[in-house]
């Protein structure tokens, strides 16, 4: 992965031109579980944990979604989206990108859909004053919960190879 530049970054109209971030070349890796945020937009901003989150090349991610979800609905009016990762390794990036659905349903579960996350900007959060220890965790409680993620997670991989 390439180191982070400060330059000036505007994302469709969303950071304010002369505003100064750090930004990637490509997606750090983090580990299976690791809980990212996706922001969508509507009426307001709509932001919803996720656990499915998979790097599926340097500016792509895949990620699932129950068909029912409110985040869904809203990509597929407006696909601009955000994906925030806060993961141990000191991985601190929002993925600024486009969203469209490239499974539905998914084999894994009929209820899922597979989303894959074209990214345009990568924002760099991370500073020479602190270091990102750990992210958050997802640890399912049921059994039969935990072997559908790792069915949907183990799709998402498969889709990520091709």
């Amino acid at each position: 992965m390439s180191a982070p530049t400060a330059r000036s970054l505007t994302v469709s109209g969303r950071i304010p031109a002369g505003i100064r971030v750090e930004v990637m070349d490509e997606l750090p890796e983090w580990e299976d579980g690791n809980v990212a945020i996706l922001s969508t937009t509507g009426d307001a901003p709509h932001a919803i944990p996720v656990s499915t989150a998979v790097r599926a090349g340097p500016r792509r991610v895949l990620l699932a979604l129950a068909l029912r979800r409110r985040s869904l609905a809203l990509l597929r009016a407006e696909p601009r989206v955000a994906l925030t990762i806060l993961a141990g390794g000191d991985v601190a990036v929002t993925a600024h990108g486009r969203a469209a659905v490239v499974a539905e349903p998914m084999r894994a579960s009929d209820g899922v859909a597979a989303i894959a996350l074209d990214i345009d900007e990568l924002q760099d959060h991370g500073r020479p004053t602190f270091v990102i220890d750990g992210g958050v965790r997802w640890r399912w409680v049921d059994a039969d919960a935990e072997r559908a993620d790792a069915a949907v997670r183990a799709e998402l991989l498969e889709l990520s190879r091709r």
